[in-house]
């Protein structure tokens, strides 16, 4: 290949990747947003409010579809080879999994009609704290992917204990007011189960870190110790569609 054609592939190949990042900051946007939506709908009970979330992630789900086509269409076109295919693949693993993310919110919105407009149960109180962290470690793995930046997603990683330890602490109080209310066992069922989105919200982040590290240093991240958590059962099926 001429050093012409070689230049003009290079510069096909930017702004294939540039096009793919600003994808991933839009479905990354509109995921944080369906978090922030979906617990003001939880906590106002707004039914109208929900439904708008579930409806908006038909919009996450096409820009992965869209992503996942142009990833498709770079690697057989552009042939990047080295850290131009690890950075790709980077960008196409990191869009689907942040399309989770949108789809643990709308899991969230969904219960907002069948749960009720006051919640007595004590823990429902640490949900927005929770849900705090959770959104701001799915902004920092972002940030950390559009700016290359292995020691802000080591950081993340290590940040996600703190969603870890919300969820333990909210998953005892829940058991404990469960087995002393039997009566209220279906709105306690309910909020465990949103507490567990947004502990998965928190693990798909570190999900992202752990991808952006692999892509800025060649190498997998150190692992952290998790310790034994007696919640893990915890978990509901997710909806794809």
């Amino acid at each position: 290949m001429t050093s012409s054609g070689t230049e003009h592939t290079v510069k096909a190949f930017d702004t294939d990747i540039n096009e793919l990042r600003g994808m991933v900051a839009e479905i990354g946007g509109r995921s944080e947003q369906a978090i922030a939506k979906a617990m003001r709908a939880l906590s106002k009970h707004d039914l109208e409010l929900a439904a708008e979330v579930v409806e908006e992630d038909k919009l996450i789900d096409e820009l992965e579809k869209r992503i996942d086509e142009l990833t498709i269409q770079t690697i057989a076109l552009r042939a990047p080879m080295a850290d131009d295919l690890r950075e790709l693949i980077a960008t196409f693993k990191i869009s689907g999994v942040v399309e989770r993310i949108g789809d643990y919110a709308k899991n969230i919105a969904k219960r907002v009609p069948v749960i009720g407009s006051t919640h007595r149960l004590e823990p429902a109180s640490l949900l927005p704290s929770m849900s705090n962290v959770a959104s701001e470690l799915v902004r920092d793995a972002l940030e950390a992917f559009a700016r290359r930046d292995a020691e802000l997603a080591l950081e993340v990683s290590e940040r996600d204990q703190i969603v870890d330890d919300f969820y333990t602490s909210i998953f005892r109080s829940v058991i404990t007011f469960m087995i002393e209310n039997p009566k209220n066992i279906g709105e306690a069922a309910h909020l465990l189960f949103i507490a567990k989105n947004l502990e998965r919200i928190g693990d798909h982040a570190t999900n992202v870190a752990e991808m952006v590290y692999f892509a800025a240093r060649g190498e997998p991240m150190p692992e952290r110790d998790r310790g034994d958590n007696p919640t893990d059962f915890v978990d509901e099926p997710q909806d794809k569609g």
